[in-house]
């Protein structure tokens, strides 16, 4: 029952970081929002809203890294499964009116000067980010320094594409950068061909 209540304020927190921000959202919003009792929070963080949110952050990055594993095993090929993860991102944000986007990014953006602790959490979640994405690309035969660069353009285009997306109340700009990271693997695996073809 403990873990549940946890689990609550953490999904709870999450969920409220990724529309209103870290500034944006309130200990007795979190509260209301996870059905749990004042003490409840303390006492599972007793840093307060800053340990909280920072748990809230590696968790939901844990899960969006899975979110992607999941849509990687189930593609055929790499150009399909990168094609799919930014539908699906589009999809996700119409669906919820432009209010559920990535929490990781919306907190980065806000504490990175000025809260070294989340800054720490946010950073730790895109380097692992990087890190699956990057070693998913090399199963591919790419080489590991361009699988790391695609990674990371990836995954720029990706959050750029959200703010976007979230000032503009339009898909357009993720199916943009879809279309631009899948070209950038393409291009990427076209290079390791040619290497392997080489060598």
């Amino acid at each position: 029952m403990a873990t549940d209540t946890k689990q609550r304020l953490v999904h709870s927190t999450a969920g409220l970081l990724s529309k209103q921000g870290y500034s944006g959202t309130g200990v007795k919003q979190i509260l209301a929002a996870a059905n749990a009792p004042f003490g409840s929070l303390y006492h599972f963080f007793p840093g307060g809203k800053e340990q909280l949110g920072a748990e809230a952050i590696r968790q939901s990055g844990a899960l969006y890294f899975q979110l992607f594993a999941t849509i990687a095993a189930q593609a055929p090929d790499v150009e399909t499964a990168v094609e799919r993860f930014f539908a699906g991102a589009a999809q996700t944000l119409q669906e919820s009116g432009y209010a559920d986007a990535c929490p990781i990014a919306t907190v980065a953006l806000e504490v990175a000067s000025t809260n070294e602790p989340l800054r720490e959490a946010t950073a730790e979640v895109f380097q692992s980010w990087i890190d699956g994405a990057g070693a998913y690309f090399c199963g591919s035969g790419i080489e590991p320094e361009s699988a790391r660069a695609l990674a990371f353009s990836m995954l720029s285009l990706l959050e750029g594409a959200f703010v976007f997306c979230r000032s503009m109340r339009t898909t357009e700009p993720l199916r943009a950068a879809g279309a631009t990271a899948v070209q950038g693997v393409r291009a990427a695996l076209a290079e390791a061909s040619g290497t392997l073809s080489e060598a």
